[in-house]
Order: C-alpha cells, then sequence, then structure tokens
C-alpha cells in the first residue's frame, strides 16, 4: 500500500512539474517571438531584412507584411515548446537531486550539481524536440509572397521528401548540442546561485515567507525575473556562436545560394568565420539576442516558480 502510494506521489510530482515547465515555456517565448523572428532573419541573412536594424526590421515586417505577422512561426514554436520546456525543467529536478547526492556536500563542487543538472536538462530536451525547431525556424524565415511552406506538416514533409529523410530534420543538431550544454547549464546554474544569494544575504528586500518552502522563502516576482534576466544574459554570451552556426545550417537548403552552409559544424563555423568576421558574423544578431533572451529567460523562470506554488511544490531552498 505504502509502495503504491509512493509511486501515485511520484507521478503527481512529475505532471505538476511537466505542467509547470510547459506553461512556463510558452509564456516566455511568446512574449519575445517578434524580436524571435527579427533575429532568425539577421542571423540567416535574409535578403529583404539583412541591411535593417532591429527596430527598423520590426517596422518593415509590420509595413510589408503584417501585425501578425511578427508571431509567423510561432504556431509551431509553440507545438514544440510545451514538450520542450516541460521536460526540460522537469528533467533539471531529477538530474539536480541526481547530482545533489553524487557531487555530495563538498564545499568547492557543492554547487556544480546545478550546471551539470541544467545541461543534461537541457540536452535532453532538445535531443526529444530538435525537429520542430529546424520547422519553426523554417516557417519564420518566410517573407510574405515568397512562401515554400505551408505550415507544420507541409513543411515536416517536404523536408522528409526533398532534403534526405529524418537526418534533415536533424541539421545543426550537434552545435546545438554543443552550445546547449554551456547555455542550459549556466541558464540553471546562474538562477539557482542568484536566488541562493537573495534568499541568503537580502531576504528583507527580494523575499516573503512561506512556511511550506525549504528554508521558509519564495522569491517576490521582481526578484525572480532579474534573476533569471541575469542568468539568462550570462548563458547567451558564451553560447551565442553556435547558435548562429545551428540556425545557419537549419536554412542552408532554402536557397542555393547558401547551401554551402549545410555541409557540417566546422565547416559551417569556419565559413562564417571566414566571409564575416566575429561581430558581423559570429555574433550578428546578438544585439537583438540581448533583448530577447534577457526577458525570455526572466519570464520562463518567473513563470516557472510561480506555477510551482500555485501546484504547491517546493520553490525554496537549504541556506
Amino acid at each position: 500500500m505504502s509502495l503504491t502510494r509512493e509511486k501515485s506521489k511520484d507521478v503527481n510530482f512529475v505532471l505538476r512539474n511537466l505542467l509547470a515547465g510547459g506553461v512556463a515555456g510558452m509564456c516566455s517565448k511568446t512574449a519575445v517571438a517578434p524580436l524571435d523572428r527579427m533575429k532568425i532573419l539577421l542571423q540567416a541573412h535574409q535578403t529583404h531584412y539583412k541591411h535593417l536594424g532591429v527596430f527598423s526590421g520590426l517596422l518593415n515586417i509590420v509595413k510589408k507584411e503584417s501585425f501578425i505577422a511578427l508571431y509567423k512561426g510561432n504556431g509551431a514554436q509553440m507545438v514544440r515548446i510545451f514538450p520542450y520546456a516541460a521536460t526540460q525543467f522537469t528533467a533539471f529536478e531529477f538530474y539536480k537531486k541526481y547530482f545533489g547526492r553524487y557531487f555530495g556536500p563538498t564545499p568547492s563542487i557543492r554547487h556544480a550539481d546545478k550546471f551539470f543538472a541544467g545541461a543534461g536538462a537541457g540536452l535532453t530536451a532538445v535531443t526529444l524536440t530538435y525537429p520542430l525547431d529546424t520547422i519553426r525556424a523554417r516557417l519564420a524565415f518566410q517573407v510574405t509572397g515568397e512562401h515554400r511552406y505551408n505550415g507544420i506538416l507541409h513543411t515536416a514533409t517536404s523536408i522528409l521528401k526533398e532534403e534526405g529523410g529524418v537526418r534533415a530534420l536533424y541539421r545543426g543538431f550537434l552545435p546545438t548540442l554543443m552550445g546547449m550544454a554551456p547555455y542550459a547549464g549556466l541558464s540553471f546554474y546562474c538562477f539557482e546561485m542568484l536566488k541562493y544569494a537573495c534568499m541568503k544575504y537580502s531576504p528583507h528586500w527580494t523575499c516573503n515567507t512561506l512556511e511550506r518552502n525549504t528554508g521558509g522563502l519564495v522569491l517576490i516576482v521582481p526578484a525572480k525575473l532579474l534573476c533569471g534576466g541575469l542568468a539568462g544574459a550570462i548563458a547567451q554570451t558564451f553560447s551565442y556562436p553556435l547558435d548562429v552556426t545551428r540556425r545557419r545550417m537549419q536554412l542552408a537548403m532554402m536557397d542555393p545560394k547558401t547551401a554551402k552552409f549545410g555541409m557540417g559544424m566546422w565547416s559551417t563555423l569556419k565559413l562564417i568565420y571566414v566571409e564575416n568576421g566575429v561581430s558581423k558574423g559570429l555574433y550578428r544578431g546578438m544585439s537583438i539576442n540581448y533583448l530577447r533572451a534577457i526577458p525570455m529567460v526572466a519570464v520562463s523562470f518567473a513563470t516557472y516558480e510561480m506555477m510551482k506554488q500555485a501546484l504547491s511544490l517546493d520553490t525554496g531552498m537549504k541556506l
């Protein structure tokens, strides 16, 4: 009887975490969807937008296409992001418990479990949902009047038929994995450390009391957003060149002129550097990436924490 009760408790914990993570992902991505589309257009040098800046590009999308066009590809993004974020946050909770036991209380490495748990969670989630990211990128890259794809299913079947099967849906997967490990690892690590610092050193300004939480404290919403935003900024700075490489590989086969970017991760990385350098190549679109990544990660972590509170899950920490 007790074993059955424990299993039921575990299933309940998993389902609540999946729901909290999925909702957090959908809220964060929808909040920055226009900037997300602009980033893709800039990263891949889309003909109509490559000479424009962030805000002039956004205005141009509304003028040339429509306001709704700012959210082009967001439907595919929502289909992808719910299982992605649900898996990532839930996997983080499990990996954190496992690595916490593995590393133990050794002072020099006691917080390393957060980095490895975050990296593992990111790798798990991206492996399961990567084809949907490729589809979303293709849809977002299209400009009104030059449509090649008519929706999620049409994009998927076209890629499968015309570009070499399932492997084509995973084009750019290796740089994604290499970028995801430090990005997800640093995101979760920085958020957890900033959260710990707020709770330990400035609880009067950043926390409210909540008896059911470990430590008896809960971050207030502005503190959640601040911790999440800083974590996102740090993580994006380190992993951005691999994000650019991934996008160029995903979109390479949409135009014969850019097919050379689909030959492999290292050759694509080298080609981007040779043709455009560091600031205009490997870090192209970085300004818009900060504009989107900081609020996106802030909303993601804040929503996840608030959803956990609403679902009676522990958001506290041992201090």
